[in-house]
């Protein structure tokens, strides 16, 4: 029984640890980045695969024809030698003129601003062009033996300003597939991070000159996508390296897991507050998943020279001190109320003086002011006879005041 029991558990074990060994490798590789090539000599195939040709940038493929030789600088340019001298048929400047062919063409090139002599007026009035058709192995009518790539045929056009050109390489590993159209900016209609779902050079990897400052304490990001295919864009999740020193939040429709468009971009919203300064930016590694493809991954870095305060630290100050004046308003006013109804059913006072501390109040007033002026009893009833003789005399004194007429009435 206990042989019999033990097959099963270790059986279980064993698939266990198989789960987690896949689980953790599918991990790594799922939030592998795409990264645009360090130069345009690049191609996505018809399943969006990356396939980077920069090994082969300006490599020379030579074609021996009757009257002259036709060499192919890869993506550089073309020309055709002979005894009367060079013609330039074109020149490779963007990635746009590198793109999937149909079988059994893999990829086409375009090379454009050649010689206008004789073909002033020729396709989009770019002089002499030429397409290099790449067939990813061997030429069809085996030109090429034990040659690392070769030209297999050289067409030219009737007036000689457009020439084709089959050219057959090795082609190299194909990448990860490229969710074409999705771009991540600083604006809804910018692309500096992400464009055409590959990485911008300076977001793949800790850049200091591509750092943000430490008094940049958010960013706003606007992702879009083709119509078509936006519901494939699921909510972004982040990375911190070291993942202590710097708080990170992420918010914004596109964190809710909103589809975007071209027509109406979502908005990733970046909050970051350094916690611990120190001399190397830190990495927050942006990783926005997306079915079927591989994962839109970018870098941001953000320097931390000083330790940010917190907007809850900042009005934690201004909270107490409310709060602190609160008490003091709702005390002061109890203590208030309470003094006014004991003056006024104890101690029977009414008006302003039964307010509480009004004696204190009239006796700083009668210090600053001084003692009122109140006369004595006594002065008053003395001014007052005074008065009432004057305005009421008495006989003699009507007598003399006659006789004092008189004298000084008469003649």
């Amino acid at each position: 029984m206990f042989h019999a029991g033990s097959a099963p558990s270790s059986s279980f074990f064993t698939c266990a640890l198989s789960c987690f060994s896949l689980t953790i490798f599918l991990h790594f590789t799922y939030v592998t980045s795409v990264v645009v090539p360090t130069t345009s000599c690049y191609a996505l195939d018809n399943t969006s695969r990356l396939i980077d040709f920069t090994d082969w940038v300006g490599h020379p493929f030579e074609y021996d024809g009757k009257d002259a030789d036709l060499v192919v600088r890869f993506c550089k340019d073309v020309e055709r030698r002979s005894q009367a001298g060079y013609i330039d048929f074109g020149h490779y400047e963007t990635s746009n003129y590198f793109v999937a062919g149909s079988w059994p063409v893999d990829f086409i090139q375009g090379y454009y601003k050649g010689d206008l002599e004789n073909c002033e007026h020729s396709f989009d009035k770019m002089g002499r062009t030429a397409q290099v058709e790449i067939i990813c192995g061997s030429c069809s009518n085996r030109a090429c033996k034990g040659q690392v790539g070769c030209i297999c045929s050289v067409t030219y056009d009737q007036k000689m300003c457009r020439v084709f050109v089959e050219l057959a390489i090795p082609c190299t590993e194909r990448g990860s597939r490229v969710f074409k159209g999705f771009t991540v900016g600083f604006n809804p209609r910018s692309w500096e991070v992400v464009y055409n779902g590959m990485t911008q050079i300076g977001y793949e990897k800790l850049h200091r000159e591509f750092s943000f400052g430490t008094e940049q304490t958010h960013l706003s990001l606007y992702l879009t996508a083709i119509s078509s295919l936006s519901g494939l864009v699921k909510k972004p999740f982040f990375k911190v390296s070291p993942d202590k020193g710097l708080v990170v939040k992420l918010t914004g429709s596109a964190e809710s897991g909103r589809a975007p468009t071209t027509l109406s971009p979502t908005v990733l919203n970046i909050y970051w507050r350094c916690e611990l300064a120190r001399d190397t930016p830190y990495e927050v590694e942006i990783v926005i998943p997306v079915d079927g493809y591989g994962p839109i991954n970018f870098t941001l870095t953000k320097l931390c020279d000083y330790k940010q305060v917190t907007e809850d630290d900042a009005t934690s100050g201004w909270v107490t001190f409310g709060i602190l004046s609160c008490i003091f308003i709702v005390s002061a006013t109890i203590i208030c109320c309470g003094g006014f109804i004991y003056k006024t059913r104890v101690e029977h006072q009414h008006g302003l003086d039964a307010l509480p501390g009004m004696t204190i109040l009239s006796a700083l007033l009668e210090t600053v002011t001084g003692p009122r002026g109140y006369s004595l009893g006594d002065e008053d009833s003395h001014t007052f006879v005074h008065q009432a003789s004057w305005e009421r005399p008495s006989a003699s004194a009507q007598g003399s005041q006659i006789a004092d007429e008189r004298k000084y009435g008469s003649i």
